[in-house]
Formats: structure tokens, sequence, C-alpha cells
């Protein structure tokens, strides 16, 4: 995590009242693209609508840096995830078969992007 600060990255926390970390992202933009290299929610915060609210402020900084392009990718059994980044106007692009070493064998990444323009 410490090379994807500064430079051309950007991230921001969410923290509860109590100071407990909620969640993260970091996000990369180069060249009108962005791409969110990760975005994590505490599993004791899940389901709070955590991920979305993260969501949303990485589209704002992105915009604000000029993107008009936005990537990630996704594991494909990760449903949460992928019903959210739908709803969020990302679509499918790509899919990268046996990307991610999961407990029985691979599991296919999805490659996702969402215009501003």
């Amino acid at each position: 995590m410490l090379s994807c600060i500064g430079g051309r990255y950007f991230g921001y926390y969410a923290q509860s009242s109590s100071q407990e970390m909620l969640g993260f992202y970091i996000g990369e933009y180069v060249a009108g693209e962005s791409t969110l290299m990760d975005i994590c929610v505490n599993p004791r915060a899940q389901n709070q609508g955590i991920g979305k609210q993260l969501l949303h402020h990485y589209h704002q900084q992105a915009q604000a840096l000029g993107t008009e392009l936005s990537f990630l990718e996704v594991r494909a059994k990760n449903i949460a995830a992928l019903m959210l980044y739908i709803n969020q106007g990302y679509v499918e692009i790509s899919r990268r078969t046996g990307y991610y070493p999961a407990e029985t064998g691979y599991e296919d990444a999805i490659v996702m992007r969402k215009s501003f323009t």
C-alpha cells in the first residue's frame, strides 16, 4: 500500500465517531482515466452503505482530477460488489479467466468501465 500513496494515487478512508476504521479506497489517475485499485469495508461495517459512500467519494475525486473513464476489476463471485458497480453505471468490458487464486483453483476477474462523459 505504501507504493500507492501520493503522485498519481489518491484515496480516502471512512471512520466511525469512535475512530474505528470503516473502510477505504485507493484510486489511480493517469491521462484522463482512473482506476479503482482497491476498495475495502470492515466486515463489521458491511451492509450499511459504506461501500456505496466510498465509491461515490471516489467518483467525485476522480472527476475533480479530470477523469473521463474509470476502470476496476472484481472477483466474479463477489455478487454484492458486482451489483454495487452495475448500479453505479459500470459495465463489464472484459474477463480475466483464472486471475484470482481461490480455495479450490482459480476465479475469474471481471474488468469493468464507467464513462463520465
